[in-house]
């Protein structure tokens, strides 16, 4: 049995583990399905609504051009009023937004909801990113955030299916159509969801009532002070860091790859001979339900070995191949398919396993407006992404030219992990 000061930490893991995972799981299931349920209903609503592809394109796009404006400044007001406040808001306002999709009937309108979804979403992922970091300690923050960001694919194990159901169910509706339902249906229980965050979930492990007072005081010097984004976050020293733009383009490369996985998947499939929506819905879960058990082995491996960089390249890597994969073959859906799970495996986990970098890169004071920083700069990517695939749709006939060239860009982007210093990234033995 281990002493009792050896054991503690494992305890308070645990005990934080098990309070604030699950719920934390399904408010980011929720976020990832309402931010990728367009690219399910694009094909009917496309078809109803008179969309080229480029004005999809460009919707989905617009989600990440006010996730980028917003981010940083979503993170200073979730310091100063809290994150149960807060991420009770976002989830309220981005249930609101993405329930609203369902009366869109204009270019233009599609155009402002989907950047005010944009708005509401943008400081949840990077706030909580610095939640965890404030609960864990850096050698279990791996695995924890692994096991959060697991929502990510579980959002396309779930929710392609349900999608793909409503829409095919509900295609004949005398009230509204199938992407319409689709809206509302997986919309309007973020909101309640929101309520139940504002009940439950705390501010800081100070109030963790599950934690005995030796146990905070414990906790506090695992994971150091919580320094305050206003009074000690300084941008200057984030610009002044060549390393934080090495950051920059590493995630860059993981949102490329979200972007065509998120947004064109269910099209991809549709392109090689699949033409029921419920079975694009099941096609695509498939990769999805492969990136959740890459995502948490890769977190484990990552953790225990003490190693980051190996464990960012190898799944940009196989995103690189997968995307390349599907542009040389989209007539053929073994070869989709088969290019599908190697994107969505590898960008998922890439983009868990890319989140335990900066805090070796970035000081402890600057770490809250770091995270926002970066995650707002790499969103510039997932504009780009669904926006040039859809241009090059409509200009060409074929997405090919533009998934090989964002291929190119991820591979690129995954060499640059070897840019930043081992000793830094790495967690101490």
């Amino acid at each position: 049995m281990k002493p009792d000061n050896e054991a503690l930490p494992d305890l308070i893991h645990r005990k934080n583990a098990v309070r604030l995972i699950p719920l934390l799981f399904i408010c980011y299931l929720f976020a990832h399905l309402d931010r990728i349920n367009i690219g399910f209903a694009k094909i009917q609503m496309s078809a109803d609504l008179q969309f080229s592809n480029s004005v999809y394109g460009l919707g989905a796009g617009l989600f990440f051009v006010s996730y980028m404006l917003f981010g940083v400044p979503s993170n200073m007001v979730l310091d100063k009023v809290g994150p149960r406040r807060w991420i009770a808001f976002l989830m309220v306002s981005w249930g609101l937004m993405s329930a609203g999709m369902m009366g869109v009937e204009t270019p233009l309108a599609f155009y402002v909801l989907r950047f005010l979804l944009g708005v509401a979403e943008a400081g949840f992922f990077p706030g909580i990113l610095l939640f965890i970091n404030r609960w864990f300690a850096t050698n279990r923050r791996a695995q924890v955030t692994a096991w959060f960001a697991i929502a990510v694919p579980m959002a396309g194990v779930v929710g392609a299916p349900v999608s793909g159901w409503i829409l095919e169910a509900f295609s004949d509706s005398s009230t509204l159509r199938g992407w319409q339902w689709m809206f509302l249906l997986e919309g309007l229980p973020v909101v309640l969801l929101g309520l139940v965050v504002l009940s439950v979930l705390p501010d800081n492990f100070n109030e963790a009532r599950w934690l005995a007072e030796h146990e905070r005081i414990a906790l506090g010097q695992l994971v150091g002070g919580q320094a305050s984004i206003d009074e000690r976050g300084r941008f200057g020293t984030l610009l002044r860091n060549p390393q934080v733009a090495l950051l920059i383009v590493i995630y860059s490369a993981v949102m490329l790859g979200m972007g065509v996985v998120a947004f064109w998947m269910p099209t991809l499939i549709s392109g090689a001979g699949v033409a029921h929506s419920h079975q694009i819905g099941v096609l695509s879960a498939v990769p999805y339900l492969v990136g959740c058990f890459c995502m948490v082995l890769t977190g484990r491996s990552s953790d225990r070995r003490r190693e980051r960089r190996w464990h960012v390249f190898i799944p940009l890597l196989a995103t690189a191949i997968g995307i390349a994969l599907t542009a040389l073959a989209p007539q053929s859906l073994l070869l989709v398919m088969l290019g599908m799970v190697l994107a969505c495996a590898g960008a998922t986990t890439a983009l868990a396993m890319f989140w335990q970098l900066p805090a070796g890169i970035i000081s402890s004071r600057d770490l809250a407006i770091g995270i926002a920083f970066v995650s707002s700069c790499g969103s510039v990517a997932s504009f780009l992404s669904p926006a040039l695939v859809g241009w090059m749709k409509d200009s060409s006939g074929s997405a090919s030219l533009a998934l090989l060239l964002l291929s190119a860009l991820i591979l690129i982007g995954s060499v640059v992990v070897f840019a930043l210093p081992k000793h830094q990234v790495n967690p101490a033995r």
